[in-house]
């Protein structure tokens, strides 16, 4: 939509939404990606850092690659003669948890076995330096004209692995020194858009893709030293779960000298961006499920949506008003190896978040009509309710 109306497009940082089909050759042209989805330029992690391969792409390329020492993914068996982090603990800088004890790369072992590819390989506490300054370039070279840039930064998400820098910075491990690390390098970020001259023109846009976690599959002290912190914020839940600290991120849109500053309770999704800035640069595409709420994202009316369907490891719930319902599902209530609540339950839940933003008083029974009337609606957007659900895969 952006570059049918003239402006050039990119992406630095963390992208899995899929790369390739099937089986991918990371010695090849990897397609399709980004650049075939509308991003004029991208540099990208393969997958995510916990997982394999260990290299960046740009623009569909492995950045760096010796095509003498080419690049063997799998995901099922590992290859002759090369160590992991079941078998070799050893070689570990960072002990893992759950899940992640395949290849070992830079101490640290992954999801998932690979071979080849060494000059390829990134640096786990420079990325955040790295991906900054790419992001930084892409601003700089394209200053000049009208652009959108998704920079997503890969902190907090493990493994932790904060520069020596900001090693120490907190009181809460690796998991708070990143997070200071994130916070610093979108402070560095938005001094060059100033430096640049182009702060007063560009609407930047800070969020989130879900709630919090703390142990996510390795052991960095993340738990144990969390003290009295809530990372929740008196929300219940948190990453994969359907509760609210799971689903309700953090949204920040900042313009300066047009958006004067205020805090909002309006109802948005960051589906909502794509009609909203469509009305913004003036193009008449709108998202199937996208609202246009500009005028909410710019701070001049708090009348969001008056519902939102929301989704958590392929379960979905309704949110209307200040009401929340959430269906049953089968499965654990808790997800173990994360600690987290999953809201999974036999029975119907429902939830006023006007008096009880922790989600403790399920009020499917005490208040029937109001139940009937949200199953009804989400049974109009959504179809009949299923309560089997995809076994969890944390990630």
């Amino acid at each position: 939509m952006l570059k049918k109306e003239g402006y050039h497009t990119g992406i630095v940082g963390k992208w899995h939404l899929g790369l390739g089909q099937g089986d991918v050759d990371w010695n090849e042209s990897v397609s399709p990606g980004p650049n075939e989805i509308g991003f004029d330029y991208s540099y990208i992690m393969a997958a995510t850092q916990d997982r394999v391969p260990t290299v960046y792409l740009e623009n569909g390329m492995v950045d760096g690659l010796d095509p003498n020492d080419p690049i063997e993914i799998g995901y099922q068996k590992n290859f002759d003669g090369e160590p992991t982090g079941k078998d070799n603990p050893e070689l570990l800088k960072m002990k893992w948890h759950h899940g992640h004890n395949n290849s070992i790369v830079n101490g640290i072992p992954r999801i998932g076995f690979m071979k080849g590819g060494e000059k390829a390989k990134w640096s786990d506490v420079d990325m955040a330096d790295h991906f900054l300054e790419k992001a930084q370039n892409y601003v700089k070279k394209h200053k000049n004209e009208t652009f959108f840039l998704y920079y997503a930064l890969q902190q907090p998400h493990v493994p932790r692995t904060p520069n020596p820098r900001f090693v120490g910075s907190t009181d809460l491990g690796p998991r708070g020194d990143v997070i200071v690390e994130a916070d610093w390098c979108i402070g560095e970020f938005l001094k060059t858009l100033e430096e640049t001259g182009i702060l007063e023109n560009t609407l930047i846009i800070l969020s989130s893709d879900n709630g919090p976690v703390l142990n996510d599959g390795y052991y960095d002290d993340a738990v144990e030293r969390i003290g009295d912190h809530d990372a929740k914020g008196g929300l219940r839940g948190g990453k994969y779960s359907l509760f609210e600290a799971g689903t309700r991120v953090p949204f920040m849109v900042y313009w300066e000298g047009k958006i004067k500053p205020v805090k909002s309770d309006a109802l948005v999704c960051q589906l909502d961006l794509m009609s909203s800035l469509a009305e913004l640069v003036g193009s008449n595409e709108k998202g199937p499920d996208s609202q246009e709420l500009l005028d909410v994202f710019m701070g001049k009316s708090r009348n969001g949506r008056e519902e939102l369907v929301l989704e958590a490891t392929s379960r979905t719930a309704l949110r209307k008003g200040d009401w929340i319902m959430i269906p049953p599902y089968k499965g654990p209530e808790i997800a173990t190896p994360v600690n987290i609540e999953m809201a999974n339950s036999p029975e119907f839940q429902l939830y006023n978040l006007d008096d009880d933003i922790a989600q403790q008083k399920n009020l499917a029974k005490s208040n029937q009509d109001k139940l009937e009337k949200m199953i009804t609606d989400y049974k109009a957007i959504v179809g009949s309710q299923n309560s089997d659900i995809e076994p969890l895969e944390l990630k």
